[in-house]
Protein backbone atom coordinates (compact mmCIF):
# COMPACT_ATOMS: atom_id res chain seq x y z
CA UNK A 1 0.00 0.00 0.00
CA UNK A 2 1.15 3.54 -0.88
CA UNK A 3 -1.08 5.49 1.43
CA UNK A 4 -1.03 6.28 5.14
CA UNK A 5 -3.92 5.15 6.76
CA UNK A 6 -6.38 7.97 8.48
CA UNK A 7 -9.99 7.56 10.22
CA UNK A 8 -12.21 10.12 11.67
CA UNK A 9 -15.15 9.74 13.74
CA UNK A 10 -17.79 12.02 15.29
CA UNK A 11 -20.69 11.69 18.04
CA UNK A 12 -22.64 14.22 17.36
CA UNK A 13 -22.47 18.37 16.84
CA UNK A 14 -24.48 20.21 19.15
CA UNK A 15 -24.49 20.93 22.96
CA UNK A 16 -23.50 17.85 24.76
CA UNK A 17 -24.34 17.97 28.43
CA UNK A 18 -21.54 18.12 31.08
CA UNK A 19 -22.28 14.86 33.04
CA UNK A 20 -21.90 13.29 29.27
CA UNK A 21 -18.78 14.82 28.15
CA UNK A 22 -16.84 11.88 29.92
CA UNK A 23 -18.68 8.86 27.75
CA UNK A 24 -18.93 11.31 24.54
CA UNK A 25 -14.79 11.55 24.45
CA UNK A 26 -14.24 8.21 25.83
CA UNK A 27 -16.99 6.38 23.02
CA UNK A 28 -15.38 8.60 19.78
CA UNK A 29 -11.71 7.99 20.81
CA UNK A 30 -12.63 3.96 21.24
CA UNK A 31 -14.61 3.56 18.07
CA UNK A 32 -11.29 5.78 16.22
CA UNK A 33 -8.94 2.91 17.74
CA UNK A 34 -11.37 0.55 16.70
CA UNK A 35 -11.56 1.76 13.06
CA UNK A 36 -7.69 2.00 12.88
CA UNK A 37 -6.80 -1.18 13.99
CA UNK A 38 -8.67 -2.46 10.83
CA UNK A 39 -6.85 0.17 8.52
CA UNK A 40 -3.59 -0.89 10.68
CA UNK A 41 -4.03 -4.65 9.21
CA UNK A 42 -4.29 -3.43 6.10
CA UNK A 43 -7.86 -3.98 6.01
CA UNK A 44 -10.37 -1.41 3.76
CA UNK A 45 -11.92 1.96 4.53
CA UNK A 46 -15.39 0.78 4.23
CA UNK A 47 -14.71 -1.96 7.17
CA UNK A 48 -13.20 0.62 8.97
CA UNK A 49 -15.68 3.24 9.14
CA UNK A 50 -18.33 0.66 9.38
CA UNK A 51 -17.01 -0.70 12.21
CA UNK A 52 -16.34 2.77 13.87
CA UNK A 53 -20.04 4.06 13.72
CA UNK A 54 -21.17 0.15 14.97
CA UNK A 55 -19.11 0.68 18.16
CA UNK A 56 -20.54 4.09 18.38
CA UNK A 57 -24.30 2.49 17.63
CA UNK A 58 -23.56 0.39 20.38
CA UNK A 59 -22.60 3.23 22.93
CA UNK A 60 -25.66 4.36 24.68
CA UNK A 61 -24.34 7.70 24.88
CA UNK A 62 -24.71 8.73 21.29
CA UNK A 63 -28.39 9.02 18.93
CA UNK A 64 -27.87 6.03 17.35
CA UNK A 65 -28.12 2.19 17.74
CA UNK A 66 -29.14 2.21 21.56
CA UNK A 67 -29.63 5.48 23.06
CA UNK A 68 -31.18 6.69 20.11
CA UNK A 69 -33.99 9.51 20.84
CA UNK A 70 -37.58 8.90 20.44
CA UNK A 71 -40.31 9.74 17.61
CA UNK A 72 -43.82 11.35 18.78
CA UNK A 73 -44.92 7.82 19.53
CA UNK A 74 -42.33 7.16 21.53
CA UNK A 75 -40.42 4.75 19.35
CA UNK A 76 -36.80 4.31 18.20
CA UNK A 77 -36.56 4.82 14.54
CA UNK A 78 -33.09 4.58 12.79
CA UNK A 79 -31.69 6.19 9.76
CA UNK A 80 -27.71 4.91 8.49
CA UNK A 81 -25.72 5.26 5.39
CA UNK A 82 -22.50 3.78 4.05
CA UNK A 83 -20.43 4.95 0.92
CA UNK A 84 -17.67 3.31 -1.24
CA UNK A 85 -15.73 5.87 -2.90
CA UNK A 86 -13.73 3.67 -4.94
CA UNK A 87 -17.26 3.02 -7.39
CA UNK A 88 -19.93 5.45 -5.61
CA UNK A 89 -21.70 2.21 -4.69
CA UNK A 90 -23.79 3.12 -1.65
CA UNK A 91 -26.63 2.05 0.67
CA UNK A 92 -28.67 3.53 3.38
CA UNK A 93 -31.74 2.50 5.60
CA UNK A 94 -34.52 4.86 6.58
CA UNK A 95 -36.67 4.78 10.12
CA UNK A 96 -35.73 1.68 10.91
CA UNK A 97 -36.69 -0.60 14.09
CA UNK A 98 -35.48 -3.58 16.01
CA UNK A 99 -32.17 -3.73 15.00
CA UNK A 100 -28.95 -3.43 16.79
CA UNK A 101 -27.13 -2.12 14.13
CA UNK A 102 -28.70 -0.10 11.14
CA UNK A 103 -25.09 0.84 9.48
CA UNK A 104 -24.41 -3.39 8.93
CA UNK A 105 -27.90 -2.98 7.51
CA UNK A 106 -26.97 -0.46 4.81
CA UNK A 107 -23.87 -2.27 3.77
CA UNK A 108 -25.85 -5.50 3.34
CA UNK A 109 -28.05 -2.72 1.07
CA UNK A 110 -25.02 -1.64 -0.52
CA UNK A 111 -23.61 -5.13 -1.56
CA UNK A 112 -26.66 -7.39 -1.47
CA UNK A 113 -29.13 -5.50 -3.98
CA UNK A 114 -29.17 -3.65 -6.74
CA UNK A 115 -30.64 -0.63 -4.64
CA UNK A 116 -29.41 2.08 -2.49
CA UNK A 117 -32.27 3.24 -0.19
CA UNK A 118 -34.78 1.06 1.95
CA UNK A 119 -36.67 2.45 4.47
CA UNK A 120 -39.14 1.51 7.02
CA UNK A 121 -41.34 -2.31 6.54
CA UNK A 122 -39.14 -2.93 3.03
CA UNK A 123 -35.90 -2.46 5.19
CA UNK A 124 -37.57 -4.79 7.87
CA UNK A 125 -38.62 -7.80 5.33
CA UNK A 126 -35.18 -7.52 4.08
CA UNK A 127 -33.04 -7.90 7.73
CA UNK A 128 -34.77 -10.82 7.87
CA UNK A 129 -33.83 -12.00 4.88
CA UNK A 130 -30.69 -11.47 5.51
CA UNK A 131 -30.62 -13.39 8.76
CA UNK A 132 -29.82 -9.67 10.87
CA UNK A 133 -31.13 -10.58 14.28
CA UNK A 134 -34.00 -8.62 16.01
CA UNK A 135 -34.24 -7.14 18.86
CA UNK A 136 -36.95 -6.04 21.60
CA UNK A 137 -37.58 -2.03 20.50
CA UNK A 138 -36.90 -1.27 24.12
CA UNK A 139 -33.52 -2.57 24.21
CA UNK A 140 -32.49 0.48 22.32
CA UNK A 141 -34.33 2.79 24.86
CA UNK A 142 -32.89 4.31 27.50
CA UNK A 143 -33.89 6.01 30.25
CA UNK A 144 -32.54 9.09 28.78
CA UNK A 145 -34.48 8.57 25.67
CA UNK A 146 -37.30 8.17 27.51
CA UNK A 147 -37.16 11.19 29.97
CA UNK A 148 -36.82 13.73 27.28
CA UNK A 149 -39.20 12.44 25.38
CA UNK A 150 -41.94 12.46 28.18
CA UNK A 151 -40.58 16.47 28.47
CA UNK A 152 -41.38 17.21 24.86
CA UNK A 153 -44.62 16.34 25.01
CA UNK A 154 -45.46 18.70 27.92
CA UNK A 155 -47.83 21.44 26.74
CA UNK A 156 -45.33 23.95 27.21
CA UNK A 157 -42.07 22.25 25.67
CA UNK A 158 -39.72 23.03 23.43
CA UNK A 159 -38.44 20.51 21.50
CA UNK A 160 -36.63 22.73 19.48
CA UNK A 161 -34.25 23.58 22.61
CA UNK A 162 -33.61 19.96 22.77
CA UNK A 163 -32.65 19.02 19.26
CA UNK A 164 -29.61 21.12 19.86
CA UNK A 165 -28.23 17.99 21.43
CA UNK A 166 -28.53 15.88 18.53
CA UNK A 167 -25.66 12.98 18.63
CA UNK A 168 -25.04 11.54 14.86
CA UNK A 169 -22.67 9.32 14.37
CA UNK A 170 -20.19 9.25 11.66
CA UNK A 171 -16.63 7.71 10.18
CA UNK A 172 -14.48 8.58 7.48
CA UNK A 173 -11.36 6.98 6.18
CA UNK A 174 -8.70 6.64 3.89
CA UNK A 175 -7.34 2.97 3.82
CA UNK A 176 -3.32 2.24 2.65
CA UNK A 177 -5.17 1.43 -1.02
CA UNK A 178 -6.38 4.97 -1.44
CA UNK A 179 -9.64 4.34 -1.10
CA UNK A 180 -12.42 6.59 0.69
CA UNK A 181 -15.33 5.63 2.56
CA UNK A 182 -17.86 7.02 4.96
CA UNK A 183 -20.41 5.77 7.22
CA UNK A 184 -23.41 7.77 9.28
CA UNK A 185 -25.97 6.46 11.54
CA UNK A 186 -28.65 8.33 13.69
CA UNK A 187 -31.96 8.04 15.73
CA UNK A 188 -32.94 11.33 14.04
CA UNK A 189 -34.30 14.05 16.26
CA UNK A 190 -36.46 13.74 19.38
CA UNK A 191 -40.52 13.72 19.17
CA UNK A 192 -39.70 13.36 15.45
CA UNK A 193 -43.06 13.01 13.32
CA UNK A 194 -43.33 9.18 12.66
CA UNK A 195 -41.64 8.21 9.34
CA UNK A 196 -39.43 11.47 9.36
CA UNK A 197 -36.29 10.68 7.22
CA UNK A 198 -33.52 13.41 7.62
CA UNK A 199 -30.10 14.37 6.09
CA UNK A 200 -28.18 10.78 7.44
CA UNK A 201 -29.72 8.24 5.33
CA UNK A 202 -29.43 10.36 1.82
CA UNK A 203 -26.26 10.70 -0.14
CA UNK A 204 -24.68 13.60 -0.52
CA UNK A 205 -26.38 14.88 2.82
CA UNK A 206 -25.23 12.86 5.63
CA UNK A 207 -22.40 11.46 3.86
CA UNK A 208 -20.31 11.17 0.77
CA UNK A 209 -17.14 9.37 -0.59
CA UNK A 210 -15.25 9.76 -3.87
CA UNK A 211 -12.25 8.71 -3.94
CA UNK A 212 -11.42 11.69 -6.55
CA UNK A 213 -11.29 14.46 -3.63
CA UNK A 214 -12.19 12.50 -0.42
CA UNK A 215 -15.19 11.47 2.07
CA UNK A 216 -16.93 13.32 4.64
CA UNK A 217 -19.81 12.30 6.86
CA UNK A 218 -22.19 15.45 8.65
CA UNK A 219 -23.82 15.97 12.02
CA UNK A 220 -26.62 18.49 12.82
CA UNK A 221 -29.95 20.26 11.72
CA UNK A 222 -30.90 17.36 8.96
CA UNK A 223 -33.48 19.33 7.53
CA UNK A 224 -30.68 22.69 6.75
CA UNK A 225 -28.37 19.83 5.64
CA UNK A 226 -30.75 18.35 2.96
CA UNK A 227 -31.32 22.08 1.80
CA UNK A 228 -27.75 22.35 0.72
CA UNK A 229 -26.69 18.83 0.07
CA UNK A 230 -23.96 19.24 2.57
CA UNK A 231 -21.52 16.44 2.10
CA UNK A 232 -21.32 16.66 -1.36
CA UNK A 233 -21.08 20.48 -1.24
CA UNK A 234 -17.64 20.00 0.99
CA UNK A 235 -16.55 17.99 -1.37
CA UNK A 236 -17.30 20.06 -4.19
CA UNK A 237 -15.17 22.94 -2.47
CA UNK A 238 -12.41 20.40 -2.10
CA UNK A 239 -12.67 19.79 -5.73
CA UNK A 240 -11.94 23.03 -6.51
CA UNK A 241 -8.78 23.11 -5.16
CA UNK A 242 -9.80 23.79 -0.91
CA UNK A 243 -8.04 22.24 2.04
CA UNK A 244 -10.47 19.82 4.11
CA UNK A 245 -10.88 22.22 6.77
CA UNK A 246 -11.17 25.35 4.50
CA UNK A 247 -13.81 23.39 2.74
CA UNK A 248 -15.70 22.64 5.71
CA UNK A 249 -15.53 26.02 7.09
CA UNK A 250 -17.06 27.05 3.82
CA UNK A 251 -19.77 25.25 3.87
CA UNK A 252 -20.80 24.93 7.48
CA UNK A 253 -20.71 29.07 6.97
CA UNK A 254 -23.29 28.71 3.66
CA UNK A 255 -25.74 26.65 5.30
CA UNK A 256 -25.49 28.69 8.25
CA UNK A 257 -26.23 32.08 6.13
CA UNK A 258 -28.30 30.60 3.72
CA UNK A 259 -31.00 28.38 5.80
CA UNK A 260 -29.82 29.56 9.54
CA UNK A 261 -28.82 25.57 9.95
CA UNK A 262 -26.03 24.61 12.12
CA UNK A 263 -24.05 21.23 12.08
CA UNK A 264 -20.52 19.61 12.00
CA UNK A 265 -18.41 17.97 9.67
CA UNK A 266 -16.25 15.44 9.85
CA UNK A 267 -14.04 15.23 6.26
CA UNK A 268 -10.64 13.51 4.64
CA UNK A 269 -9.05 13.90 1.60
CA UNK A 270 -7.55 12.10 -1.38
CA UNK A 271 -4.31 12.97 0.11
CA UNK A 272 -4.90 11.66 3.53
CA UNK A 273 -5.23 15.53 5.00
CA UNK A 274 -8.69 15.42 7.62
CA UNK A 275 -10.47 17.94 9.31
CA UNK A 276 -13.15 18.17 12.00
CA UNK A 277 -15.33 21.40 11.97
CA UNK A 278 -18.27 22.72 13.55
CA UNK A 279 -20.76 25.66 13.80
CA UNK A 280 -22.37 24.38 16.94
CA UNK A 281 -21.44 24.65 20.32
CA UNK A 282 -19.42 20.70 20.67
CA UNK A 283 -19.16 18.08 18.55
CA UNK A 284 -17.12 15.11 20.05
CA UNK A 285 -14.36 13.93 17.45
CA UNK A 286 -11.56 11.79 17.26
CA UNK A 287 -8.78 10.92 14.27
CA UNK A 288 -6.05 8.46 14.62
CA UNK A 289 -3.03 9.61 11.86
CA UNK A 290 0.46 8.12 11.79
CA UNK A 291 -0.07 6.49 14.92
CA UNK A 292 -1.25 10.02 16.88
CA UNK A 293 -4.80 10.18 18.20
CA UNK A 294 -6.05 13.73 18.74
CA UNK A 295 -9.74 13.81 19.87
CA UNK A 296 -11.93 17.09 21.15
CA UNK A 297 -15.14 18.33 22.27
CA UNK A 298 -14.82 22.38 22.36
CA UNK A 299 -13.59 24.31 19.61
CA UNK A 300 -9.94 24.86 19.42
CA UNK A 301 -9.83 22.05 21.79
CA UNK A 302 -7.55 19.15 20.67
CA UNK A 303 -5.41 16.30 22.98
CA UNK A 304 -2.97 14.10 21.72
CA UNK A 305 -1.88 10.68 22.29
CA UNK A 306 0.27 7.90 20.99
CA UNK A 307 -1.76 5.14 19.71
CA UNK A 308 -0.10 2.70 22.39
CA UNK A 309 -0.45 5.29 25.45
CA UNK A 310 -4.16 5.18 24.31
CA UNK A 311 -5.06 1.72 24.16
CA UNK A 312 -3.43 1.37 27.41
CA UNK A 313 -5.58 3.30 28.60
CA UNK A 314 -8.47 1.73 26.69
CA UNK A 315 -7.78 -1.64 28.25
CA UNK A 316 -7.69 -0.09 31.61
CA UNK A 317 -10.82 1.69 30.98
CA UNK A 318 -10.71 5.20 30.44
Amino acid sequence: GRMKPVIVVHGGAGRIFKEREEGSRAGVVRAALRGYGILKRGGSALDAVEEAVRSMEDDPHFNAGCGSVLNEKGEVEMDAIIMDGKNLDSGAVSAVKCIANPIKLARLVMEKTKHMLLSDHGAHLFAQAMGVPEIPGEKLITERSRERWKKNLEPDSNPEEFQKDLGTVGAVAIDSEGNVACATSTGGLSNKLVGRVGDTACIGSGGYADNRSGATSTTGHGESIMKVVLARLILYHMEQGLSPEVAADTALDYMKTRVGGLGGVIVVNSSGEWAARFSTKQMSWATVKDDQLHYGIYAGERHTKSVDEALASEREGF
